[in-house]
């Protein structure tokens, strides 16, 4: 049985721990989801990868999850978080397959 890409799971807990937050106002319960989201595209990268490219990919992930924050005051919640996810789904796919540019 193949794992779900890593690019699939970073991306759907940045997002999914943002909803949880506007939909329960919980923070505690967002935190919960988003590093849920993050330890498992790690785990899914280090198997298709190894180690040392599934920890770049934690890194990217807590970046992208700090980095929203700020990037959410110029540009809205919402884009925040989609540009956030977008970007890190984008560096856990050139990870996941060996650092080479996605070809279509």
């Amino acid at each position: 049985m193949r794992s779900v890409p890593p690019a699939l799971l970073s991306s759907a807990g940045l997002v999914a721990g943002f909803a949880v937050t506007r939909l329960q106002r919980h923070r505690s319960w967002s935190g919960l989801v988003a590093g849920a989201g993050g330890l498992a595209a790690m785990e899914s990268c280090r198997r298709r990868s190894g180690g040392g490219r599934a920890l770049v990919l934690g890194a990217a992930y807590a970046g992208a999850l700090a980095g929203s924050h700020p990037l959410a005051r110029r540009i809205g919640a919402w884009p925040a978080v989609f540009t956030a996810a977008g970007g890190v789904a984008v560096t856990a796919r050139m990870l996941a397959r060996g650092g080479t540019a996605p070809t279509g």
